[in-house]
């Protein structure tokens, strides 16, 4: 990989360029997708032996008729869609194996991985993504002093192939040193280790983030970050609060995945722009149509236009958005996102009330208005094969989870929702994934019941 001086350099000055299309109008980015789009297409077309057969007869038709990229297609045939027609699968699965974080594919790719998915970066690939992250600093206002080194400190995966220990790594200069803490980490070591480093900038999951405000309100915490972000789990309206509550500050909120990265981020006057600079970015029904502004989709669908080592075009994410219909003021030209829901994966399923009417889905939301009165430092709903759990942390009023169980209930009963056995418990820790996330909602019994 390159020096870290020179890297920071190269992301400097690309990321100079791209926020050149922050001053764009509607139509110049309407054209500047349009002419990506069809070199993308065209370069796929000749270099990828997958997409010649997966889009034969697709040339003259509209985007939205091309089908769809799904993570088990991509990996099915992960060979062929490779335009280095050098790389093998089963190699860079033996690579991720080995590397600790400091190493590259056959010298020349940042390999990831991440939930079932591997994804390669040519070395001005990654410059471009680490640009693109690095963009949402910026706009948060995030001003490094050359006299004065600014600390950080990302809470996220610590694991080598994980995209946010990749980023932090790369990112990381004499000038923005940085304390990577994995999420695993028990509060007790994570408040120790932040009194002694003093951050200036706070990155984290949201989960954690809740925590760590309430260890700062509580007095155990004793730090004052000037900036704070988030991304990689919902951001709800009562985290902003406690960090509010806690440090005085905004929590400026990042949305994307390991597939592009940002999707969105906010801006200055708080709305979450959509990076359309560098993709086209399709909300859509369960079967791929578009979804009107204002209209809550079922997944998204990705056509990357700077991917040219792993082209992903109409790549199937599987995260429900909200798209709104006003332009923000802060002039911009790209679309705003209104609401991020979750994933298709937290709808929960139960039997309806009434008879032959199959399964009823509960989204996210349902949970979250209740919840999120509830003081504590972090909830997760489970749904299991003996009912539902609410996994609570950090209670503050043990009385406010007395009929918490009852509450739920009358929710989902108006819901026309058949009531399973409800089980709300005080945990240590939250239930979290391999890389750290602890997601509000966790359907282990809902997809199989909904496949069956």
């Amino acid at each position: 990989m390159a020096s870290s001086l020179s890297l920071q350099f190269q992301v400097l000055w690309k990321r100079r360029a791209l926020e050149r299309t922050c001053g764009w109008s509607t139509d110049q980015l309407a054209r500047h997708q349009q002419t990506q789009l069809a070199e993308t297409l065209r370069f796929s077309r000749e270099r990828s032996p997958f997409y010649t057969r997966f889009h034969r007869g697709m040339e003259n038709r509209p985007l939205d008729n091309f089908p769809i990229l799904t993570k088990s297609i991509l990996m099915e045939n992960f060979d062929d869609v490779i335009t280095d027609r050098s790389v093998r699968l089963s190699d860079v699965d033996a690579f991720l194996k080995t590397d600790d974080g400091s190493g590259m594919f056959q010298n020349r790719y940042v390999a990831l991985s991440t939930s079932g998915g591997v994804f390669l970066y040519s070395m001005p690939e990654w410059v471009e993504c680490l640009a693109s992250v690095s963009r949402p600093m910026k706009w948060a206002g995030v001003k490094p002093n050359p006299f004065r080194a600014l600390r950080s400190t990302m809470l996220a995966s610590t694991t080598p192939w994980h995209y946010s220990a990749k980023v932090g790594r790369s990112l990381a200069t004499k000038m923005l040193p940085t304390l990577r803490l994995d999420a695993g980490e028990p509060v007790e070591s994570m408040v120790r280790r932040l009194n002694d480093w003093q951050p200036a900038i706070l990155v984290a999951y949201p989960s954690l983030l809740r925590q760590l405000a309430d260890e700062q309100t509580a007095g155990r915490l004793d730090i004052a970050p000037r900036f704070c972000a988030t991304s990689a789990e919902v951001l709800t309206a009562e985290t902003r609060r406690r960090v509010n509550e806690a440090w005085g500050i905004r929590v400026f909120e990042t949305y994307g995945a390991t597939e592009y990265a940002p999707i969105a981020a906010e801006c200055p006057a708080g709305r979450r722009h959509l990076f359309e600079d560098g993709a086209i970015i399709e909300n859509t029904d369960a079967h791929g149509k578009p979804v009107p502004p204002g209209e809550l989709g079922d997944r998204v669908l990705l056509t990357i236009f700077n991917r040219r080592t792993q082209p992903l075009i109409r790549y199937e994410i599987s995260d429900m958005l909200r798209i709104s219909s006003v332009k923000c003021d802060c002039g911009r030209p790209s679309r705003c996102l209104e609401e991020i829901e979750g994933r298709q994966e937290d709808v929960l399923y139960f039997p309806a009330r009434a008879p032959r009417e199959g399964l009823v889905p509960i989204h996210p939301n349902v949970f979250h208005r209740l919840l999120e009165t509830i003081p504590a430092a972090g909830w997760q709903v489970i749904h299991e094969d003996d009912g539902i759990s609410v996994n609570l942390t950090g209670v503050r009023d043990e009385s406010a989870c007395n009929d918490l169980d009852k509450a739920l209930r009358r929710l989902l009963e108006a819901e026309g929702v058949q009531v399973p056995a409800i089980h709300v418990k005080q945990v240590p820790e939250l239930r979290r994934g391999k890389t750290g996330k602890a997601p509000l909602i966790l359907g282990l019994a809902a997809h199989s019941a909904r496949a069956g």
